[in-house]
């Protein structure tokens, strides 16, 4: 029996649908004559671009659990 290591389909989705919803509104910054929505396209974009790495990054590594201890050590 071979193991094959694949994604599960719900995350292919999610990564498939941020790179289009960023395509877009790269467009959409090209298209508008507007400036100040070309810069609120350029953030939205620049925000999602992180949120595609970072989910990329937590799907590679695993999931990271972070404990701190309280102020007496315990």
């Amino acid at each position: 029996m071979g193991t094959n290591c694949r994604r599960p389909r719900g995350r292919d989705n999610t990564l498939s649908s941020l790179n289009v919803t960023i395509e877009a509104l790269n467009l959409a910054k090209e298209i508008s004559f507007i400036t100040p929505a070309k810069a609120i396209f350029g953030s939205v974009s620049s925000l999602l671009t992180m949120i595609r790495v970072r989910f990329v990054v937590s799907y590679n590594s695993g999931f990271q659990v972070h404990i701190y201890p309280g102020l007496d050590g315990q």
